[in-house]
């Protein structure tokens, strides 16, 4: 039993999400649809190993041509680097206009196989087939694809839609407890956006799905990628609404950014709880929100086992953060755009929150 979303906008063609359990057997079918020629399921080392063979079986059986194009696990390989390997090894195959990418793997490997694909001879297919929750849940559906680059994350990337997103709940089995949580942060930003029944479900009796319970993994995945595609369906460029998914982000990638990139450190769902819970703290520090509100998402936040004190995850300049957070993809005008609540399931955009603010704020949060 499969649930299937289709994220349809005015400015891109529509695709389906099939989120479900035991879905990679029927993938080569779904695949043999899609593919008009060749294959290439670019992965990463470590889901090669778990996945690839169960993978190429499939669309073997269904009679697509594929091979497998591998790199190293971790988000360093979001590089330049890496993205020109990929890019040359696809015409080292000589891949064409009508042959796909399928990306498997979490979401550095569909950032990465996604901007591929979008600059590959100015854009083929692709499509995702994520295996982490939060790749489930965000970065596979919506289109976008990016690097990092050493003064930040995802600033160097493309608007993309794959073609098709297959959501294999089972895959998520052979998750590490750690990378569960991390995705169950995304889930948790869902609710906190702008379904304040979803996240009292996520908070009580769908928090077992934090700990791997596949039928409430699956309610979580169905709705936040009903959340997800309503907004990219109205905004795909993130000028207007769309921007309200980085709930969390910029205080995130501005933390992540600081520790390097390092997942040993921090993971990008740890960030973004880490975030989530600091921009409900501004947002009631400033009036915005109460703070009860601020109180209890970082209780749910806790609860499922994420950071929620910068303290706790590492030392910090207060102004180093900032000027990070300057220079993230939403700021404009040189000042600090910031996804903020007036409460759980309220979130709103300001544009106009000043520097000195944020970093007194920080300050109080432990920066030096």
């Amino acid at each position: 039993m499969s649930t299937v979303i289709t994220v349809s906008g005015g400015g891109f063609r529509a695709y389906d999400v099939v989120i479900g359990r035991g879905l990679l057997p029927d993938l080569g079918r779904r695949i043999a649809a899609l593919a008009q020629g060749r294959t290439v399921i670019i992965t990463d080392e470590t889901v090669a190993a778990l996945h690839g063979p169960a993978v190429l079986a499939a669309l073997e059986a269904a009679g697509v041509r594929a091979r497998l194009l591998t790199v190293p696990p971790g988000e360093a390989s979001k590089s330049f680097a890496e993205l020109e390997r990929v890019i040359d090894r696809l015409l080292a195959f000589g891949l064409d206009r009508r042959d796909l990418i399928v990306a498997l793997g979490g979401g550095v490997v569909g950032d990465l196989a996604g901007l591929a694909a979008a600059l590959f001879m100015r854009g083929i297919d692709f499509v995702q087939v994520p295996t982490t929750l939060l790749a489930q849940v965000d970065s596979s559906v919506g289109g976008k694809t990016a690097i990092d680059t050493p003064r930040g994350k995802n600033l160097v990337g493309a608007f993309h839609q794959p073609r098709l997103v297959v959501a294999d709940i089972d895959l998520l089995a052979t998750l590490p407890p750690r990378q569960l949580r991390s995705g169950w942060a995304e889930v948790l930003k869902h609710g906190l956006i702008c379904d304040p029944a979803f996240f009292d479900w996520l908070a009580g009796e769908g928090a077992v799905g934090a700990g791997g319970d596949p039928a409430a993994l699956t309610r979580a995945v169905v709705r936040s990628i009903e959340i997800k595609s309503a907004i990219v369906g109205e905004d795909e460029k993130e000028v207007g609404r769309r921007a309200l998914l980085n709930l969390g982000h910029t205080f995130g990638h501005a933390i992540e950014a600081e520790l390097g990139f390092d997942e040993t450190k921090l993971t990008h769902g740890e960030a973004v709880a880490l975030g989530c819970a600091l921009a409900f703290r501004f947002a009631a520090t400033n009036g915005l929100c109460s703070g009860e509100d601020a109180v209890r998402v970082e209780a749910v936040m806790a609860a499922a086992g994420l950071p929620t004190r910068l303290d706790a995850v590492g030392a910090f300049s207060a102004e180093a953060l900032v000027t990070r957070m300057a220079g993230d993809k939403k700021a404009e005008g040189g000042g600090l755009t910031l996804i903020l609540a007036r409460g759980i399931g309220e979130a709103f955009v300001d544009k106009a929150v000043h520097r000195a603010a944020v970093a007194a704020f920080l300050k109080t949060e432990g920066a030096s």
